[in-house]
């Protein structure tokens, strides 16, 4: 099969198909792009089940898929519990299958954008564009002639850092005999877990109905777990923190998220380019990337109907990045105590405020306003090293995978 078009998408995942979705529809005013989504087809290597959470105000384009939302966060650490609303915002929370199944819906009555079930083996440069290589879901070759093209699959190897820390997890879908859980408020950080030697740990909940939840226990350190070791700490926390009796664990999710302050490249050729987490998407200091996807495919899909380079822009601004280097920095040092930092944030910053600086959208006012509730002193110190630490091949180099044993991002 050969195919031609102006645009090709590999990957369908979050950021590959949220470009997708924005070349279905064009609008009035833009010019007509074609584009071909190469999806890998059911097996080992199409992305395990994954859920998004981020936060927004309003409603959103996604919302008749979501599982479920919030506007009430909780953040605890020893005895103190921070409980704070978040409104005029949403914590949301989305699984990929209902995002792949409300896609599939909208680019399915689509004529702008093909979705083609296949295996993108090299994508090679040519004059006025890129040739993707594959295989089909049958064996045989695919190749795909595009203008442009967008590749969402993860580098091999993560680009060398300063900082780099790893948010991996695994979390339980439970479901308990006796309703146990407030469906009003995310257990947004809950540091009543054992802390590791170096770095952080917590729990998070995310509860869907008074017997049903997604626990999982999240670490940030150098080294992923065990399996027996994640389900240990699971175990403890569900009974042993939150006091949850008789239950049964329906579906299991474990995963693996870089943070670090590394420069990811967003083009690998003339007309190639990567969009996602590949392009640095995920914000370092939180692991959250689902906002910032949508950011950086609007603007690609914006350049692409007014006929300009559509280079996809940093996901996130020089400011932010340089205060997640910081922190990870502080983190990674054991200059500042991880628990005490972010309930601190929690209970001295209005959560509205607070969320909106993570996700990068708060003023150099606001910014400075926050930084006066963070360790000063540790934070500088930080701040002047930097600049003297030298960018150095991870020891976890290659881009972990989240995975499932039957399984966030």
């Amino acid at each position: 099969m050969r195919v031609e078009s102006d645009v090709a998408v590999v990957g369908a995942g979050a950021a590959g198909l949220s470009l997708a979705l924005r070349l279905a529809a064009p609008p009035a005013a833009g010019r007509a792009v074609t584009a071909v989504l190469l999806a890998a087809p059911p097996g080992p290597l199409r992305a395990p089940r994954r859920t998004w959470c981020w936060w927004e105000a309003g409603a959103g384009p996604y919302d008749a898929a979501l599982t479920a939302c919030w506007d009430r966060l909780r953040v605890r650490s020893g005895d103190r519990t921070v409980r704070a609303g978040i409104a005029p915002l949403r914590y949301k929370m989305l699984r990929s299958e209902a995002f792949e199944e409300l896609a599939g819906r909208a680019l399915a009555g689509s004529r702008w954008v093909r979705t083609v079930e296949a295996v993108v083996e090299r994508v090679e440069s040519v004059p006025g564009g890129a040739l993707v290589h594959a295989l089909g879901a049958d064996g045989r070759p695919v190749t795909v002639r595009a203008r442009w093209v967008f590749d969402s699959r993860p580098p091999a190897r993560l680009p060398p850092a300063r900082t780099t820390l790893l948010q991996h997890f695994r979390g339980w879908f439970v479901r308990t005999r006796e309703p146990v859980f407030d469906p009003t408020t995310v257990e947004f950080m809950d540091f009543r877990t054992p802390q590791p030697e170096h770095g952080l740990s917590f729990g998070y909940v995310l509860p869907t109905a008074p017997d049903r939840a997604l626990v999982e226990y999240t670490e940030f350190s150098g080294r992923v777990l065990g399996r027996d070791a994640y389900d240990g700490a699971l175990r403890h926390y569900l009974t042993g923190v939150l006091g949850v009796g008789e239950h049964r664990v329906t579906e299991c999710e474990q995963g693996v998220i870089p943070m670090t302050d590394a420069d990811f490249s967003r083009r690998s050729a003339a007309r190639v380019f990567r969009i996602g987490a590949a392009a640095g998407a995920t914000r370092p200091a939180t692991g959250y990337t689902f906002s910032a996807v949508q950011r950086q495919t609007a603007a690609v899909a914006a350049a692409l109907y007014a006929g300009r380079e559509p280079l996809p822009p940093l996901p996130h601004s020089a400011r932010s990045r340089l205060m997640d280097a910081v922190l990870l920095h502080a983190l990674d040092r054991g200059r500042v105590d991880g628990p005490e930092f972010f309930t601190r944030l929690f209970a001295r910053v209005p959560a509205p405020r607070l969320l909106r600086f993570l996700d990068g959208r708060t003023s150099l006012p606001e910014d400075l306003s926050i930084g006066l509730h963070v360790p000063v002193a540790a934070m500088l110190g930080s701040a002047v090293a930097l600049p003297f630490t030298p960018r150095r091949p991870s020891p976890t180099a290659r881009l972990p995978r989240t995975t499932t044993p039957q399984e966030m991002a």
